[in-house]
């Protein structure tokens, strides 16, 4: 099979219309070409008059290696690379060692579970969540109800934070081994749609995640692997040469293993806390702060599609951006989600954070994305390994406050930010976040050069998306967990510089952003794992 990328085809071209294409690119006739299928399809919309589909296509040739010969040079045309996974090791026969444990049930702990049970080695995967369907009966307390379970919410419980997001499945990670395929074949047998396989920008949304990771959950049970919900890891058991020994419980109990997957996520705080207490090798990173902004979806579709806006290939239009400041910030556009809507995503009481959410269909009235603004230790807070986390909760402090001390978050119009003045109402945008919204002005719950940043950004932001910066769209703050503020750091065999046995994972260590670079995170360290065990006996 021979691997086509880039043929561009108009909207509404007829299906004969591929193959003529296929040969007319390669220069053979139609009798040369025995069969092609779909590996890849995105959309080139930069001239919103002549919108064109952006195909990748395995092909099927009579005589592929003389269009491998002639085409030597294009790196368009290629054989179809061999994407079959294949575990580097499995257990041995009969093998009854101690169990590997995985910390956290999210992208990166969920794959880290199946790999290793998929390998034979029966992972113990603990959360101090509940399982998906309970875990959404307490988020949704909080969004209806103002009643936050710091144990389970947004950020903790079955699926992580992915489980309420966008559920989009791309990254710019590179992959040579093509892990992410396996992701997706993974999420596809778990009851994914099949377009996940082909769309260029593929996404699942939150209910269809649900179902998929239980699904994931009782593949991996079937194994061998087991899952312990409710459990909190509150410390570590070392040996005098730092070695890791077992883990200490919330309610007293000890799990003995010599492998732990650390796949705990960004807003696993107290156990940065642990873990820095007890010499773990933590060291502050960049990530951003910001805000939520929102505006009616078709605005964003008219400005990126134009008349060709809803059209059933193109779907709700999605956008990045990014503008770097005068005062030498950048701004930029994060975790866009078409067709979706703003939720409370604080794990702490008293305190506010937003995200971002929809649904497959992405059919909600309103678009939103982080805008938020880049920032790193040495410059922002230098004040050690756990700064950022004290950065963050300060300013998501100050948003509780300035929502009304009731988990309403706070809301400013962008017109109102662009003239300094704080909002009193609401205009044609309606912000779509639960429990609800108090307006205000956002410079009580930012930094002056995130506001600075911000008035500089948007007006550049609408002349590149008509209508980003109408008096009316509206800012929802604070966005905070951008990433991890900390990251644990790892040596080549992806154990802990300094704490052997200990595998720091995905988001949380600092080693991934979104669920599918989570995903390849934790396949890649299931199999470090899985060498350490059997170079052990």
């Amino acid at each position: 099979m021979l691997r086509l990328s880039g043929l561009s085809l108009p909207l509404d071209h007829p299906p004969e219309a591929i193959p003529a294409a296929i040969c007319a690119r390669l220069g053979i006739p139609r009798e040369e070409l025995r069969g092609w299928t779909l590996f890849k399809r995105g959309n080139d919309a930069r001239r919103r008059t002549a919108i064109q589909l952006v195909y990748t296509f395995d092909v099927d040739l009579a005589n592929e290696a003389a269009v491998l010969t002639r085409f030597a040079g294009d790196k368009d045309v290629r054989p179809t690379p061999d994407m079959t996974y294949r575990p580097p090791v499995t257990a041995p026969a009969g093998w009854t060692g101690k169990r590997p444990v995985v910390i956290g049930a999210g992208p990166c702990g969920l794959f880290a579970g199946l790999i290793l049970a998929q390998m034979g080695f029966r992972p113990l995967i603990l959360d101090r969540g509940k399982v998906v369907r309970q875990r959404t009966k307490d988020t949704w307390g909080l969004w209806r109800r103002s009643e936050l379970n710091a144990d389970s919410n947004v950020q903790f419980g079955e699926g992580g934070a992915g489980t309420f997001s966008d559920g989009k499945l791309y990254c710019r990670v590179k992959d040579p081994r093509f892990l992410g395929r396996k992701v997706l074949k993974e999420f596809v047998k778990a009851g994914a749609p099949d377009d996940i396989l082909w769309e260029a920008h593929p996404h699942i949304g939150t209910f269809r995640l649900v179902t998929m990771v239980e699904s994931l959950r009782a593949t991996i049970e079937e194994l061998g692997g087991e899952y312990r919900w409710q459990t909190r890891v509150d410390d570590i058991a070392l040996d005098a040469d730092r070695n890791l020994r077992g883990l200490h419980l919330h309610d007293g109990g000890f799990i003995e293993t010599d492998q732990v997957v650390l796949a705990v996520g960004h807003s696993a705080r107290p156990t940065f806390e642990m873990l820095h207490t007890r010499g773990v090798h933590v060291e502050a990173k960049p990530f951003a702060i910001g805000v939520r902004i929102e505006h009616p979806q078709a605005w964003i579709d008219r400005a990126r599609f134009g008349n060709c806006a809803k059209h059933p290939d193109l779907g709700p239009a999605a956008y990045s951006l990014v503008h770097h400041a005068s005062n030498g910030r950048s701004v930029y556009s994060f975790c866009m989600c078409p067709g979706g809507r703003v939720v409370a995503a604080t794990s702490e009481e008293g305190r506010v954070v937003t995200n971002g959410m929809s649904q497959y269909s992405r059919a909600e009235f309103n678009a939103n994305s982080g805008m938020v603004v880049a920032i790193d230790p040495a410059r922002d807070y230098p004040g050690g390994p756990l700064a950022g986390i004290a950065l963050q909760r300060r300013f998501e402090d100050l948003a509780y406050v300035a929502g009304g001390s009731n988990y309403n978050a706070p809301v400013q119009r962008v017109g109102d930010l662009l003239a300094a003045r704080p909002s009193t109402a609401i205009g044609e945008v309606v912000p779509s976040y639960k429990p609800g919204v108090t307006p205000t002005d956002l410079s009580h719950c930012l930094p002056p050069f995130v506001i600075e940043a911000f008035r500089e950004a948007l007006p550049v932001f609408g002349r590149r998306i008509a209508n980003y910066d109408h008096p009316d769209a509206i800012m929802t703050g604070v966005e905070t967990r951008t990433s991890s503020p900390v990251r644990i750091t790892r040596g080549a065999d992806l154990q802990s510089l300094n704490t052997p046995g200990l595998f720091p994972a995905g988001e949380g260590a600092g080693y991934a952003g979104g669920i599918l670079s989570a995903a390849i995170d934790g396949i890649k360290v299931a199999e470090a794992v899985a060498h350490a065990i059997v170079a052990a006996r």
